[in-house]
């Protein structure tokens, strides 16, 4: 069983095997977001903070904040959303970029125990982005890509993410803070997306004893009704092993999807918050009720 513990001033979240699944919410990210992009930039954070309010409404138990606007000032912008989104929920946040200074900025602001996303199997990122991890006390996700690539093999991405999970050992930070993003390509362009992301995900979890995580929306990228895809894709890779992803709790579905595979996995456990999310409010209650249920489902004699 591996944990990996993030956390907040006043909030402690736990990913990992036999939990429930945490929704990491992807909205603060300007990329492919044009009018965040330009309020950001122009130093508006008012959509920032009714986003990151929103979300966890939905209920993200994590939040990703992403700062990345070409030709801005993006360790400021990192820096100022992170305080913003802290001082407006009590969630642990992933620390988005790939901009070393960003991450350091972001990372010094921060009050808690983060999730940095990312580092990849580059020797350039593992050197540069693993010291920062270490020296915040932070937690890492690594992404399975290298200098060749991403290749289509599940193999090499697998061998990617153990040289990520071993450097980062030599470094100090034990695999338990390392959460492996396999790398979901979208099932429009590679119909065997789904299965190698299932077994890839069972290796890491069975073999490198590694948390995962993905950006559950590329799965679905291009296809009509993407959601419904998503929220499935969520649900098999739950039952695979995966034990987070960076989603839109907004999308019902998808959020639907992500809690019923908790309650088929065991994982929510007496189905408690299936159970509150879906209760009719107009339902009858006491035991009248019940007896009759049972009633009619009595078998015939």
């Amino acid at each position: 069983m591996t944990d990996t513990i993030l956390s907040s001033p006043t909030k402690e979240v736990v990913i990992g095997f036999e939990r429930p699944f945490v929704m990491i919410g992807e909205r603060i990210n300007p990329t492919g977001r044009k009018l965040l992009a330009e309020e950001m930039k122009n130093g508006d954070f008012s959509r920032v903070e009714a986003d990151a309010i929103a979300q966890v409404a939905a209920g993200a138990q994590m939040l990703d904040v992403n700062a990345g606007i070409p030709l801005a000032d993006e360790p400021a912008l990192l820096a100022r959303a992170v305080e913003l989104v802290q001082s407006v929920t009590d969630v642990p946040l992933s620390i988005d970029s790939s901009i070393i200074p960003a991450l350091e900025r972001g990372l010094s602001v921060y009050k808690g125990k983060a999730l940095v996303n990312s580092v990849t199997g580059e020797d350039e990122s593992l050197e540069r982005v693993l010291p920062l991890v270490k020296k915040f006390g932070a937690a890492v996700v690594a992404i399975s890509n290298d200098e060749t690539g991403i290749s289509m093999d599940p193999d090499v991405r697998f061998a990617v993410a153990k040289k990520i999970v071993e450097r980062a050992a030599d470094h100090g930070i034990h695999y338990s803070d390392v959460v492996v993003d396999p790398l979901v390509m979208p099932i429009g362009a590679l119909g065997q997306a789904g299965q190698q992301a299932f077994k890839l995900i069972r290796r890491l979890r069975e073999e490198l004893k590694v948390n995962t995580t993905c950006g559950a929306s590329n799965v679905s990228f291009g296809l009509p009704n993407r959601h419904a895809v998503t929220g499935t894709f969520l649900s098999m890779a739950i039952g695979a092993g995966m034990t987070s992803a960076i989603m839109s709790p907004l999308h019902e579905e998808v959020k639907r999807a992500v809690m019923a595979a908790d309650v088929l996995t065991g994982n929510d456990k007496d189905c408690m918050a299936w159970i509150r999310a879906n209760r009719d409010p107009n339902a009858p209650t006491g035991g009248g009720g019940d007896r009759e249920g049972r009633r009619r489902r009595r078998p015939a004699q």
